[in-house]
């Protein structure tokens, strides 16, 4: 049984309530395990256990997974998650409160939010953009406001332009693109032109130019005609949400068509963010459009933020006072990024004020700007991943100067200086959605140096990296001088420079950008050779003084020793570019397969070793998508022709593989009613065996992959059927799962299956069962209650327990027999998450070996046909083969890498020339066991070798070699 939790702490605490709401949610999807839902989240039990426990709140993508796998209302709760967030923000600044904070409904200020339309009486400021804006519309059609991150474009266009434009008689129309703009288009226009979405964005797809005569029958419908105004609000979103050209470019025409058009009865207005003005003038309409029809906002003069300040408090009645209006004016002016956090801290202070005056007291109180940054970057950083967070804190101390006797200060870089990667760009967009970052065409920075002082997280990271920051900014002014200079050797550190930057090269610093490295490694080389060289010319002063009558051996010597030396740096230098690149070519394998694979040849060919030939191998793997949902079983018939496949969405899918690396689906098994969590093939046969989350056992027929039919169906009796085996022979049937349920079915006729024994021993769930190659023994795994079971199987009317032991430390998943030598393979958790038992005596089963190498629990183990490898796939993304030279000491063999989540199992075709491996997240992978003739026959599969530009820039340093 799972161990029961522990009591909540006392109190009213947000997070406790919260930790209760998750238990309760728990509760109600029937009490399933912490395992079981560490395996629908892909998160650990610790994680996902820590999120109920009370005593901080999880984060964002935690609570996500946990709500998913217990399939509650995600949506519901990250409005939950949100309001815990702010009622913890809340709470922190109530508790130095002189007086209770007033309602938000009735403020004029709307925090970090922009002004919408119904808060036009509270927008002031903007007056002069406003009617600059209403002038250009009456002379032009089409106009772009332009401004960076923050400086109010929202709501120039939706408190400042719509209202006004809406007062002179016209129809405005307002959205934002999305992930799909032309859908988002149709859903807005439909109800204005009496038709449907649906119709509508079948019409904007295959003919953009339709919008025009949509909005002038729109602008028709009326008793007078009127002209449409079409505002679309961050139109960045297409390029940022939207990745799909077909989705995209229709949009951009149907706008520039609507308003370009010589009858056109609409005129169109977009905000865009400054820093996607290269990718708006990409495409061609829009850069011819854009040329007269830009507006600039930049920030407020000191008259205006004078009225944004004080204008909306009187307009309830309240007034500002002036000490508060210098401070925020002095805040705020000349940035244009800081009107946001200027509305944020006037919303605090709005709710601490006492009577009508908003005073400088009650600013302090609510925590001023600098505490509001505060709270909101401590909330961006919690929506996190744990890499992304490690990535975060490197590119906020990079946008930092550090003061030599004076404050830190923020520091303005390049968008070239930062990382390419995604997580730096999913960073760098929310932290400027969350006001944090300012991104302003091809520039970065902090919005306010209140940061520094306001965030303590990012104190400490200043605390503790000071001198680490200044050595690398140091390093970063030098790389890029190198780099100016076009790789001038003569640039590169040397002396006490080079030693001060040494420590960054041992361990390993994961904030230099690639640019860094490459010349940090660059300056490190020349120095070696520089020592060479040296060492060189003393070795031969001596020579030569020593013995000048043997200067022709001496001019030999040394010239051994330089070819030597030669040979030991450029091994040196081979050895770091082939290690990056072949990790880079896992990193690569999801987002272009074909690329990876030349770049890990050509990492394995520079310096042949394990880790490219593992990195090389994964790139090789025939992939597809076998499911749209989490897979959790497979296995291949005994022909090996057709590989079965299980699914979270209730089916069984049929592939034809007998070409493997072009594998096609032939059926799909629809017979059950829930997940379907086992599936197995019946030796010597055309029968397929599965069962699920239903408790229902179905037998089909699959003689023919594209027409199977069903045989029978069963209820097992069990609540959650987990795991399935023949017996050797097909004439027994094992089914176990949930409490710990293990039953024996009779399958001579497979349309009539008879129920036998049911075999007891387990306290949990059985993830695990497997028949020995005689059919004599079965083994059974039982999860968290740690156990293996052996049973005598030579009377299946009659088994007996022959062995019962505690295999794992933690927790026991998976079982399999060698069926050449009968040795029994375990795995689970702890530290040896694979064991090796020999089973074959009337004794307890003795420990062979207990294999290392994965870092999380081991949830699948197999042996090849021959008995000759064993495989096992790992939580830690990671499927590792053994081979079996020895039992006692299993050979390490290769290591596959590059997936996205746990690898839920490996299977062997009956030939043994192909390894499948399965993967939670609904992908399969095919690959020849014969790893030699893979590498041999690379050329063959990686296709085109790597280019010159693709050479320099995944192996720099290194000259070009074609690597086949």
């Amino acid at each position: 049984m799972p161990r029961k939790e522990s009591p909540l702490p006392d109190g009213d605490d947000p997070v406790v309530r919260f930790a209760a709401g998750l238990r309760e949610l728990r509760r109600t999807a029937g009490g399933p395990s912490y395992r079981d839902l560490a395996a629908r989240a892909h998160y650990s039990v610790a994680t996902l256990s820590s999120a109920a426990a009370g005593r901080r709140l999880p984060s964002l993508e935690v609570t996500r997974g946990y709500v998913r796998a217990c399939e509650g209302d995600v949506e519901q709760w990250e409005a939950l998650w949100h309001t815990t967030t702010a009622g913890i923000a809340s709470a922190q600044h109530a508790a130095d409160a002189t007086a209770p904070p007033q309602e938000q409904d009735d403020s004029p200020y709307p925090g970090l939010a922009s002004f919408g339309s119904g808060q036009s009486r509270f927008f002031f400021g903007r007056e002069r953009v406003v009617e600059q804006l209403r002038r250009r519309l009456t002379e032009q059609r089409f106009v772009a406001v332009f401004g960076a991150s923050g400086a109010g474009k929202s709501s120039v266009l939706h408190a400042g332009l719509s209202p006004c434009l809406r007062s002179e008689g016209r129809i405005v129309i307002t959205l934002t693109p999305g992930a799909r703009p032309l859908e988002e288009m149709a859903v807005r226009l439909a109800a204005h032109g009496a038709t449907t979405p649906g119709r509508l964005l079948a019409e904007l797809r295959g003919h953009p130019e339709n919008l025009h005569l949509l909005l002038r029958q729109i602008a028709c419908a009326g008793p007078e005609p009127c002209e449409v105004v079409l505002v679309v609000d961050q139109f960045e979103e297409i390029f940022t949400l939207c990745s799909r050209p077909t989705e995209r470019d229709p949009f951009i025409d149907a706008l520039v068509l609507a308003a370009g058009a010589q009858n056109s009865a609409c005129r169109v207005v977009l905000g865009v963010r400054a820093d996607f003005y290269a990718h708006c003038i990409a495409h061609v309409g829009l850069a011819r459009t854009l040329d007269a029809a830009m507006v600039t906002l930049g920030p407020m003069d000191s008259e205006e933020l004078h009225r944004a300040i004080c204008r909306p408090a009187a307009a309830v009645g309240c007034r500002v006072e002036g000490q508060l209006l210098a401070y925020l004016t002095a805040q705020a002016h000349g940035n244009a990024g800081m009107l946001p956090l200027l509305s944020h801290a006037l919303l605090e202070t709005w709710r601490h004020r006492r009577g009508t005056l908003l005073s400088m007291e009650a600013c302090r109180t609510a925590g001023s700007i600098e505490h509001a940054l505060s709270h909101t970057a401590e909330r961006f950083y919690e929506t996190l991943s744990s890499r992304q967070k490690d990535a975060a804190r490197h590119l906020f101390l990079r946008l930092i100067a550090v003061g030599e006797g004076t404050e830190d200060t923020k520091r303005r870089i390049r968008r070239s200086e930062l990382s390419a990667d995604p997580d730096t760009a999913a960073i760098l967009d929310r932290a400027a959605c969350e006001r944090l970052i300012t991104v302003d065409g091809r520039h970065v920075e902090l919005t306010h140096e209140a940061l520094i002082r306001g965030w303590p997280r990012l104190r400490g990271w200043l605390a503790e990296d000071r001198e680490v920051l200044r050595t690398r900014r140091q390093l970063t002014e030098a790389a890029a001088t190198w780099t100016h200079l076009e790789h001038d050797p003569g640039a590169l550190l040397r002396g006490t420079r080079l030693e001060a930057a040494r420590p960054l090269a041992r361990a390993g610093d994961t904030g230099l950008t690639a640019t860094e490295k490459a010349f940090l490694d660059a300056s490190l080389a020349a120095e070696g050779a520089d020592r060479a060289a040296a060492a060189r010319r003393r070795r031969r002063r001596r020579l030569l003084t020593a013995v000048s009558a043997v200067l022709l051996a001496v001019s030999l010597t040394t010239s051994l020793l330089a070819v030597r030396a030669n040979r030991e740096v450029t091994a040196q230098r081979d050895d770091a570019v082939a290690r990056n690149a072949s990790a880079a070519a896992t990193e690569l394998v999801h987002r272009s397969p074909d690329l990876a694979a030349r770049v890990a040849l050509a990492a394995y060919r520079l310096r042949p070793g394990r880790q490219g030939r593992d990195a090389l191998l994964s790139t090789l793997m025939s992939t597809w998508t076998a499911h749209s949902a989490e897979m959790y079983a497979l296995d291949v018939s005994p022909d090996g022709t057709v590989l079965a496949t299980a699914c979270r969405d209730h089916t069984v899918r049929l592939w034809d593989v007998r070409d493997p690396r072009h594998p096609r689906r032939t059926a799909v098994l629809n017979g059950h009613s829930d997940a379907v969590y086992a599936v197995a093939m019946r030796p010597g046969g055309s029968v397929l065996a599965s069962a699920g989350a239903d408790g229902v056992l179905s037998l089909w027929d699959i003689a023919d992959p594209r027409r199977p039919h069903r045989l029978s169906t069963v209820q097992t009796g069990t609540r959650t059927v987990r795991a399935l085996a023949f017996s050797p022979t097909g004439r027994t049937l094992v089914s176990a799962g949930s409490g710990g349920d293990m039953v024996l079915w009779d399958t001579r006729s497979v349309r009539r299956p008879r129920r036998g024994v049911s075999l007891p021993g387990h306290r949990d769930e059985v993830r695990s069962v497997a028949f020995s190659a005689d059919g004599r023994l079965l083994a059974s795994a039982g999860g968290g209650d740690k156990r293996v079971i052996l049973w005598d199987m030579t009377s299946p009317g009659h088994p007996v327990e022959r062995a019962d032991w505690p295999a794992h430390d933690t927790t026991t998943l998976a079982v399999a027999f060698n069926q050449r030598t009968g040795v029994l393979a375990t795995s689970g958790g702890g530290d040896h998450p694979v064991k090796l038992w020999d089973v074959t005596g009337a004794h307890r089963p003795a420990l062979l070996a207990a294999l290392a190498g994965p870092t999380d629990v081991v949830g699948s183990v197999a042996f090849s046909p021959d008995g000759r490898t064993l495989a096992a796939g790992s939580d830690d993304r990671t499927a590792r083969i053994w081979r079996m030279s020895s039992p006692r000491r299993p050979e390490k063999d290769a290591v596959l890498v590059g997936f996205t989540t746990a690898v839920l199992g490996i299977r062997f075709t009956p030939d043994g020339r192909q390894a499948v491996v399965g993967v939670f997240d609904g992908t399969a992978h095919t690959l020849p066991t014969d790893f030699g003739k893979v590498v041999a026959d690379a050329c063959r599969f990686a296709g085109t070798p790597l280019t010159h530009g693709e050479w320099r820039h995944y192996l720099g340093g290194v000259p070009y070699r074609r690597p086949c």
